[in-house]
């Protein structure tokens, strides 16, 4: 993979020091990582039982016959252990988590199929010595909503401090997880009716961080992590609406930048809405903004609280959902995707609580987010109303690119308990191509002027 630069935000310290930093741990704690600990952090050895292995790598290569684009299944020949029900989800329970449970118990056909747990996620050097190094450099400031000091990804490999600040640091390692430095996809987002209707959005996207650019320049935009532009190119009655955003690090001290361009206007326009809980891009009201990659944005509107470390049944290793044999059809049905097709397995997650600070504004009053140990992904998000009563559960369907050694979701999907309905999101099954990484890009593709460009009505 290529990458122009390291990623350092220690341009934009003296700005933010003026609140209280945290974050850093010890040589010697960090020490711990690449021995006691996987390169990027997890616990390297497996569970008491065995039904978590130890991490011996990862999946460090591809699989045979793997031809360069379609994801083959590495554990196609395996077999579920056992499948959890409505019938028998009170003795696995433990491993569950609520939003789970509310799933199991609503559709008499959800099921949870679980398999083996492989431990798959592996990362280029560059990446496990950028985690070494944050450790004992990497910063919070401005209150949990800033960071610097930090290369890459994974700036707390080591979470430290008060429980409110472990849960910080691990949300930020979230955001801020390795998924190249550049990179296009064609996905798709469906909205099912109730009874199990859909038509397919289908986006354009592109990802680039600052320091991914050709001409990157550390002087010009130092509080931005990374731009997107998400196109839409299907349905006809949506395509040309085109979305752009400059991710900012501290979204407090300067909001992230948004536009958007509307085909049918011919114009573009800043999109301050494009944040928290404003509408997701043609969701139909299912998901929020801060929804999209299972959380995203500035963390400022919730307390944190790091509830511990628990051992889950989260959606992991989904080459399955991910292949090409399968189509939208056979994915999509009322009320939930197909489970025969979803694959999960025990592994250990961080818990963390976010409540909606008095005053503060969001249709979610609390989340309750899972993230995976070995990949810092979120796996599992339970969303409760101002009533206090579960509304939505997420699931976020891991797959490792063991190609390109990246960890990201083959699909999200966001359950509404309330109507039935649902969201998922990043499909690729029926796309001719649907991740091309390494992409070379250049500033001028993320002005506004090149959204109007990008327009197509």
């Amino acid at each position: 993979m290529k990458f122009n630069a390291i990623l350092k935000y220690s341009a934009i310290a003296v700005a933010l020091s003026s609140s209280l930093a945290w974050g850093k741990v010890s040589p010697q704690e960090a020490a711990r990582l690449g021995d006691t600990l996987t390169p990027v952090g997890a616990e390297k050895a497996g569970n008491a039982d065995g039904t978590i292995p130890a991490w011996d790598g990862g999946l460090a290569s591809p699989p045979a016959g793997f031809d360069g684009v379609n994801y083959i299944d590495p554990f196609a020949g395996e077999s579920p252990k056992f499948e959890i029900t409505a019938a028998n989800a009170d003795q696995y329970k433990d491993q569950l988590s609520v939003g789970q449970l509310a799933m199991l118990k609503k559709y008499p056909d959800y099921k949870i199929k679980v398999f083996p747990t492989h431990r798959t996620a592996a990362y280029e050097q560059m990446i496990y010595d950028a985690a070494k190094k944050n450790a004992t450099s990497a910063e919070l400031v401005a209150d949990g909503n800033g960071m610097n000091d930090y290369e890459l990804s994974v700036p707390f490999p080591i979470p430290s401090g008060s429980e409110r600040d472990k849960a910080l640091e691990i949300m930020w390692n979230h955001i801020t997880r390795w998924r190249d430095g550049s990179l296009k996809r064609n996905v798709v987002q469906m909205t099912p009716l109730a009874n199990g209707e859909f038509t397919p959005v289908k986006f354009s996207e592109q990802l680039s961080y600052r320091t991914s650019l050709t001409d990157y320049n550390p002087s010009v935009d130092p509080n931005v992590i990374f731009y997107f532009k998400q196109e839409i190119t299907s349905p006809a009655r949506l395509a040309g609406n085109v979305l752009l955003v400059h991710e900012t690090l501290d979204q407090v001290k300067e909001p992230r930048r948004a536009w958007i361009y509307n085909s049918g206007q011919r114009r573009v326009r800043r999109a301050p809405q494009v944040a928290y809980d404003g509408p997701g891009t043609a969701s139909d009201g299912q998901r929020t903004t801060d929804n999209f990659d299972m959380f995203n944005g500035a963390p400022d509107r919730y307390n944190w609280k790091l509830l511990g470390k628990r051992e889950v049944y989260i959606p992991y290793n989904s080459y399955h959902l991910n292949s090409k044999k399968v189509s939208y059809d056979e994915i999509i049905k009322p009320g939930h995707i197909n489970q025969d097709l979803a694959r999960y397995e025990l592994h250990r997650v961080w818990v963390l609580e976010a409540t909606l600070k008095p005053g503060a504004r969001h249709i979610y009053a609390k989340r309750v987010f899972y993230v995976d140990e070995d990949t810092w992904q979120i796996g599992l998000v339970d969303h409760y109303d101002g009533r206090g009563d579960l509304w939505r559960v997420a699931e976020g369907h891991h797959i490792y690119f063991y190609d390109q050694k990246i960890s990201w979701f083959t699909a999200e999907a966001l359950y509404d308990l309330l109507s039935g309905r649902y969201l998922v999101l990043g499909l690729t099954n029926e796309e001719p191509k649907g991740y091309e990484f390494d992409v070379e890009s250049s500033s001028d593709e993320f002005t506004p002027a090149a959204l109007r460009r990008a327009g197509r009505r």
